[in-house]
């Protein structure tokens, strides 16, 4: 399952190979930005890959809260997980066919409550359609499973964390926002939030995480981009961006290089931005 250095990851060639495992779970984690116009469960009922499962990202999530896709409680992850057919002890592969990587954000997910046997599919869907292999249409049904969830506090951070911590600095805060969103040059898509970033922060956008076919980069290229932006591998990191999406994909290259102390504010910039007291940076 694993390869490496880079055991977060699997190549299409292994899936296709252990697509009939038992143990095997194929889940489509496609989300798309509200101004994208498109509809991630009706596209997966168009066309996915055989065996696969959809996970929506704004429904197994907090429902209590106004912020967008937030994490849920255990047992609401352990029961909907569940019921997709996924259990104790199965292998997850997750893909998706999304601009925004969210396949890094229901990886993240899965790691999050305690779920360690989870993997990105590398290049994701559009990798897997170009090459010809199979896929199916249809809304598959599951046979209920009994996931066990416990959350792992060390891979989520919350608005009085990372508040505390633009005092301390005790993490360096990463932002996957774009250069234009992160100096506050360019509007935030959401009403109300203001541009800009948190104090002491960093910006990588998460895009320069990828090559051209949607594959993450090599190790080596991948550090240079960290690197290059002011990042530490070897210190503490909070990863952000607008909703906690491309944040998980900047946790899924740190992962990737070994990094082993990172978080995911999860609130990230919808909820930073769109208060009124807390410190914003520009420029």
């Amino acid at each position: 399952m694993s390869d490496g250095a880079r055991d977060a990851l699997v190549s299409t060639q292994w899936l296709a190979a252990h697509l009939a495992d038992d143990d095997v779970r194929v889940v489509d984690g496609s989300w798309h930005l509200p101004a994208a116009g498109r509809d991630a469960r009706a596209e997966f009922a168009q066309a996915h890959i055989p065996g696969a499962v959809f996970f929506d990202l704004d429904a197994i999530a907090d429902s209590e809260t106004s912020l967008p896709h937030m994490l849920p409680s255990p047992e609401k992850f352990a029961r909907a997980v569940g019921a997709l057919g996924i259990g104790d002890g199965d292998r997850v592969v997750v893909y998706d066919a999304s601009a925004v990587r969210s396949a890094a954000r229901v990886w993240w997910t899965f790691r999050a409550f305690g779920h360690d046997d989870v993997v990105v599919l590398d290049g994701g869907l559009a990798k897997w359609r170009a090459e010809g292999r199979p896929l199916v249409s249809g809304t598959p049904s599951s046979i209920g499973r009994r996931l066990t969830a416990r959350l792992r506090g060390s891979l989520v951070r919350d608005l009085d964390a990372v508040r505390a911590n633009v005092g301390t600095r005790a993490a360096q805060v990463v932002d996957a926002r774009s250069a234009g969103r992160f100096a506050g040059t360019e509007p935030e898509p959401r009403p109300g939030v203001r541009g800009g970033h948190i104090p002491g922060s960093v910006n990588v956008p998460f895009d320069r995480l990828y090559a051209a076919d949607g594959t993450l980069l090599p190790a080596p290229s991948l550090r240079d981009v960290f690197t290059k932006a002011g990042v530490d591998i070897g210190r503490p990191a909070i990863t952000t961006c607008g909703s906690g999406v491309t944040a998980a994909a900047l946790a899924l290259g740190l992962h990737v290089l070994g990094h082993a102390d990172v978080s995911v504010y999860d609130g990230s910039w919808t909820e930073w931005g769109g208060r009124h007291e807390t410190p914003v940076e520009r420029g």
